[in-house]
C-alpha cells in the first residue's frame, strides 16, 4: 500500500530533516504541484475546482512548493516549529494563513515579512491574500480565489 501525499498545513509533526527525507519530500511536493498545474491546464481554470473544494490542502501545497516552512506540533498539540499554518476560515471560499511558532521563538517578530512572502507565492498561482490583524494584534492572511 502506498502513502497518500498530504501537503504540510502546519498542524502536523515536525518533518524529518535528514538529507534523504528532505530530498524525497521535495520530489513529492514537485510532483503534486506539477499535477495541480496539469489539472489547471486541462480545465483552463486557476484555481481549479479541486482547489476550491480543498482550499486548505491547495494553499498548503503552494506554500510548501514555494519553500516556506510549515509550523509543527507535538503529540500534545504544542507548537514545536516556526512557520505557516493553513486553516479553514469562518467564511466559505476562504482560508487563513498564520505564522506560528513555539512560545518565545520569535514568530511574532517575523510574521509580517514571512506572511508577505506567503502572499506573494500565492498570488503567483492565482490566489488573493490580504493581510489583517487579529486577536492580540497578530497578523494573518485571508486567502481566496483571485478576482478576475
Amino acid at each position: 500500500m502506498t502513502d497518500v501525499f498530504e501537503a504540510a498545513t502546519g498542524d502536523g509533526p515536525v518533518a524529518d530533516v535528514s538529507p534523504r527525507a528532505a530530498e524525497l519530500r521535495a520530489a513529492e511536493v514537485r510532483a503534486a504541484l506539477d499535477g495541480l498545474l496539469q489539472i489547471r491546464r486541462v480545465t483552463n481554470t486557476a484555481p481549479a475546482a479541486w482547489e476550491l473544494k480543498q482550499m486548505v490542502r491547495a494553499v498548503a501545497l503552494v506554500l510548501e512548493a514555494a519553500g516556506q516552512p510549515p509550523s509543527a506540533v507535538d503529540a500534545s498539540g504544542a507548537r514545536t516549529a516556526t512557520g505557516y499554518r493553513v486553516r479553514a476560515a469562518d467564511s466559505a471560499g476562504m482560508v487563513c494563513v498564520d505564522w506560528l511558532g513555539p512560545p518565545g521563538g520569535g514568530a511574532a517578530r517575523e510574521e509580517e515579512s514571512r506572511l508577505a512572502e506567503c502572499a506573494s507565492a500565492l498570488a503567483a498561482l492565482g490566489w488573493e491574500a490580504l493581510m489583517y490583524r487579529g486577536p492580540r494584534k497578530r497578523r494573518f492572511l485571508e486567502v481566496e480565489r483571485a478576482r478576475a
